[in-house]
């Protein structure tokens, strides 16, 4: 398997196999710890360090980074700078990243005033959307365009990501459009599957199975209290 030096003993895999939703996400939040330990003018960290605060055991930091690559020393841990910036390089957020928002109800104008995706370099280029009473109004510096402009205004904005966030009944048909413009990524806001073909990659954010998922972990922590007491 071919290895590339980032510097120093550490060297970053360029793994053939795209690592697990679980291991990504994980990583995302070594990031976010690696930043704030940054901020904090710290230079090295432990594996104990990175994952305390999420509750994450050493030994899967440690796998977890592993799947990537070799990183640190024993007995040393890693050093923050380096490490940042290797890590930004595979989750791809070393770059800019244009996108387009489409659908400007409640949840879109939310996410358009979001600052957190500048700070992560995801910048909205274009906004879309089918209410005559929204087209052609200016958000953020942007004018609003219609959906059915998707397929040739896409390519114009130079956008690669989207946020789909219309109603499930017409997700489809726009994701169609999303596609035959050129984008290679959705994060699907709308609570419905989504075909698309093979290089296309599909997120989906459901907030109510999220809140089901908290509310089961809630109610498993009272019974546990409930059956201690």
């Amino acid at each position: 398997m071919e290895r590339r030096p980032v510097s120093g003993s550490r060297n970053e895999r360029l793994n053939e196999k795209p690592a697990p939703k679980a291991v990504v996400g994980r990583v995302s939040l070594y990031l976010r710890q690696l930043e704030a330990l940054q901020l904090e003018g710290l230079n090295k960290v432990s594996s104990r360090q990175l994952g305390e605060p999420f509750g994450i055991k050493n030994a899967q930091v440690r796998k977890d980074l592993a799947f990537f690559g070799q990183f640190g020393h024993p007995g040393v841990g890693y050093n923050i700078d380096d490490l940042i910036s290797v890590l930004r390089r595979i989750l791809g957020v070393d770059k800019d990243w244009p996108l387009a928002l489409v659908g400007l109800g409640n949840l879109g104008r939310a996410l358009l005033r979001y600052r957190g995706f500048r700070s992560r370099r995801f910048r909205i280029v274009a906004l879309f959307d089918n209410d005559p009473r929204k087209i052609g109004q200016f958000y953020e510096g942007m004018c609003v365009e219609p959906i059915d402009a998707l397929p040739q205004s896409l390519s114009r904005h130079k956008a690669i990501l989207a946020l789909l966030c219309v109603p499930a009944d017409s997700a489809q048909k726009v994701a169609d459009q999303m596609v035959a413009g050129g984008i290679q990524g959705i994060l699907n806001f709308a609570p419905v599957p989504l075909a698309v073909p093979q290089h296309v990659n599909v997120v989906a954010v459901d907030l109510s199975i999220q809140l089901e998922n908290l509310a089961y972990k809630v109610q498993k922590t009272q019974d546990e209290i409930s059956r201690a007491s």
